[in-house]
């Protein structure tokens, strides 16, 4: 199974990690299938996503899409975050092995989460 350089790099030397103690939105993912679980946490001001950062416990393809997905979202807008596929995220890391391809959900649904969670939280979207 290989990994394209851009996986190895967003692995090696992930972008965002950490935890935002106030953070206005919370995403939480996990596959029991693999045991990979992802925490993403965002701020925003005026609906545009200014910090976001992740703890992902897991293998290297879900680190390296945790990375990915934050460096995606990072600056824009809820709308346009919402539009970040997991095909989007695979993609940008210059694929995965089919195998891997979960990973890629969790990062992306992850960040869908959080931004619904913010919505919630501002009574802009009914919880589920």
């Amino acid at each position: 199974m290989a990994y394209s350089p851009k996986v190895m790099e967003h692995f090696s030397n992930p972008k965002n990690v950490g935890e935002i103690k106030d953070a206005d939105g919370l995403g939480k993912v996990g596959n029991p299938v693999c045991g990979d679980q992802l925490f993403l946490y965002i701020k925003v001001k005026d609906d545009i996503i200014t910090d976001i950062k992740f703890k992902t416990f897991g293998c290297g393809a879900a680190i390296a899409t945790s990375s990915m997905v934050t460096e995606l979202a990072k600056g824009k807008t809820l709308d346009e975050a919402l539009k970040i596929t997991r095909k989007d995220v695979a993609n940008e890391l210059g694929g995965l092995p089919p195998q891997k391809m979960h990973c890629s959900n969790l990062a992306a649904d992850a960040l869908h989460n959080a931004i619904h969670d913010y919505l919630i939280k501002q009574g802009r979207e009914s919880p589920p």
